[in-house]
């Protein structure tokens, strides 16, 4: 599908271009109606006014948009230092944009394509609604580096992904702390509407748990609150907070990512439980932060510089022409430091 510029849609609108800038504009001389209808449009085919001339004369802009869904999560701050170097080192500039919990990834790239000119997307994060026709308008290669899964019928030609296998990883921390004599395992996980990574985490609690002969218990799945930032210190403060004051006997709790481990060990600390005496505790992403902890947390660790450096790779080979689309599974590493123990 072209790109669709000012002149397509004061086409189907049936006006001219001049009309078409006003409503963009939002000048007063304008027909109520014709504008709605103009606007209407607009979102309908996702058109986005390019505010920069300029832009349009530099055929060879050479930038990369690297979009962050999970602001708090340092994980993605060790993996935007990689990239930036190897973006810098391709001499392409790095266009970085947090996307709030609340926005759609897509709509803000196609925002940017648009404005910045850009030469290829990376995602960090987050997950993909979309349809397939709407993802093709970035015209632009884009590479999903930590998005988890993607909805089935999505065509793999046209994305590359960078990631770990998340089921395999949680099963693989879950698997640990159920052969360390722990039953009781709550988790901290994604809220039911998530379709990546969460869900792919909380699938492989609920295997470990199955393999070892222990039933699921939906009272020990705590989801996060969608109210707060996804993935948050906060987040898993209040899910914690919340779940002690149930008092549901929980020898150990499983949050899916260590940001989330940390905001729940406050908890733990505030009702007066001990780490790992009273409660062991484990995360998911292996964040610096973790080591520094008292106690450190246990986690399963994503190897943060292989995954950018092999995500900056795979795109400049695609922007070269020396490659099509490749998928990449990268494995974990299981961390055990001070926050779990053996439990009889």
């Amino acid at each position: 599908m072209e790109e669709i510029t000012i002149k397509d849609i004061a086409k189907i609108c049936g006006v001219g271009v001049s009309t078409v800038s006003r409503a963009i504009n939002n000048h007063a001389d304008i027909n109520p109606e014709t504008k709605k209808r103009i606007m209407d449009i607009i979102r309908e085919y996702n058109y986005v006014p390019n505010n920069s001339a300029r832009n349009l004369k530099r055929q060879d802009a050479k930038a990369i948009a690297v979009l962050v869904k999970g602001i708090d999560n340092s994980f993605f701050s060790a993996m935007i230092k990689v990239l930036e170097e190897e973006i810098k080192e391709q001499e392409y500039t790095m266009v970085l944009r947090h996307v709030n919990f609340d926005e759609d990834e897509v709509d803000v790239a196609l925002k940017l394509v648009k404005e910045k000119r850009l030469r290829g997307i990376i995602f960090l994060g987050g997950y993909l609604v979309h349809s397939e026709e709407k993802l093709s308008q970035l015209h632009v290669p884009f590479i999903l580096s930590t998005t988890g899964m993607v909805p089935k019928g999505y065509s793999r030609t046209i994305y590359s992904s960078v990631a770990v296998d998340d089921t395999k990883e949680s099963y693989k921390l879950v698997d640990y702390l159920c052969k360390s004599g722990h039953r009781d395992i709550a988790i901290i996980c994604a809220h039911k509407n998530d379709a990546s990574v969460g869900k792919l985490r909380l699938e492989g609690y609920k295997k470990a748990l199955k393999d070892n002969g222990i039933p699921v218990r939906e009272e020990l799945i705590l989801p996060m609150k969608t109210e707060i930032e996804d993935y948050s210190l906060e987040n898993g403060y209040a899910v914690t907070k919340e779940f002690l004051e149930k008092k549901i006997p929980c020898t150990a709790i499983f949050a899916i990512s260590d940001i989330l481990a940390i905001g729940a060990a406050r908890a733990l600390s505030e009702e007066g439980l001990k780490i790992p005496e009273d409660v062991s505790l484990a995360g998911f992403d292996g964040v610096e932060i973790g080591k520094y902890m008292s106690p450190s947390l246990t986690t399963l660790k994503q190897p943060v510089g292989s995954m950018a450096r092999e995500t900056a790779r795979i795109l400049f080979d695609i922007i070269g022409k020396d490659a099509r689309h490749q998928h990449c599974v990268f494995d974990g590493e299981l961390v055990v430091r001070e926050s779990t123990k053996e439990v009889c």
